[in-house]
């Protein structure tokens, strides 16, 4: 009797990809920005953090491609620079909020009872607030900096990735499969380990995509506030920051980092709906 072989990962990863150009689009823009991340020591023609008083709000030139800033940096160099901290700052607090609400999310949904009850209301409770203001509120309480703001950003993330993991183990603890674990006499944690959890975890995956995008634009925000990545540090939300200030002389400034946020939280975006679309059971493509 002849088996049918399943694509590994790869081969699913590169089959996606063939068919969605918007999410291989996506997939090449991020991994390219990830490389330039890593090797930006390397590829930026500057420091990033070198000033030339003499040389203030220069336009483009064979020297300094994107120009100069007020302080005279190179905005090439920084804008390089700046996306290890966009990436850094997004993946930390994600990944924040995934290890707090996902596990928080299943265990309630599974529980059920007065344990759900309670975490679906202090959920909603959390969820009540603007997440802008509740991150600024959490890096008063952690201390400045961008580390800090991101914990903030995960603990703000958190509510909405557990809703979604208790919405989802809430139907699966009802199938059949489940009820027979239980029969056999496996114990919870082998359930949610080998039953709940790979089950609950294609709308989380969604999900964390888009946080990422969430993610970014909160750390520019606090950047651009001054309580995100402090000076001299180069970050595009700190770009955006300075450039404000200059923005009736040099209005250019802001098009290089502000571009950058764009396509990146586009990116993001892009690449969460077409793993939206390819993990809907009832989208049979691939």
């Amino acid at each position: 009797m002849d088996t049918i072989s399943r694509p590994s990962g790869l081969q699913w990863l590169i089959q996606w990809l063939q068919r969605d150009k918007r999410a291989a689009l996506s997939f090449v823009f991020l991994l390219t920005l990830l490389f330039v991340s890593l090797t930006a020591e390397w590829i930026a023609p500057h420091s990033p953090t070198e000033q030339h008083l003499s040389n203030t709000l220069a336009a483009p030139s064979k020297l300094n491609w994107l120009g100069t800033d007020d302080l005279g940096r190179d905005i090439f160099s920084r804008l390089l620079y700046g996306a290890r901290a966009a990436l850094y700052a997004s993946c930390l607090a994600v990944s924040i909020a995934v290890c707090l609400g996902v596990p928080i999310g299943i265990w309630a949904g599974y529980m059920g009872g007065w344990l759900d009850e309670l975490v679906g209301r202090m959920i909603d409770t959390l969820l009540s607030f603007p997440a802008i203001v509740l991150a600024i509120a959490v890096t008063g309480a952690l201390g400045i900096g961008l580390t800090n703001g991101m914990i903030a950003v995960g603990i703000v993330f958190a509510p909405q990735l557990a809703r979604l993991a208790r919405a989802k183990t809430l139907v699966v603890r009802q199938e059949l499969y489940v009820d027979a674990a239980r029969c056999f006499g496996s114990s919870t944690r082998h359930i949610l380990w080998h039953h709940i959890l790979p089950n609950a975890l294609q709308p989380v995956l969604v999900q964390v995509t888009i946080l990422l995008a969430g993610a970014l634009l909160a750390e520019a925000s606090l950047s651009f506030l001054g309580l995100g990545i402090q000076p001299p540090d180069p970050s595009w939300g700190a770009m955006l920051a300075r450039a404000y200030q200059s923005m009736e002389i040099a209005p250019e400034q802001m098009y290089a980092p502000g571009i950058a946020i764009l396509l990146t939280a586009m990116a993001f975006n892009s690449l969460g709906e077409s793993l939206r679309k390819v993990l809907d059971p009832t989208n049979q493509r691939l």
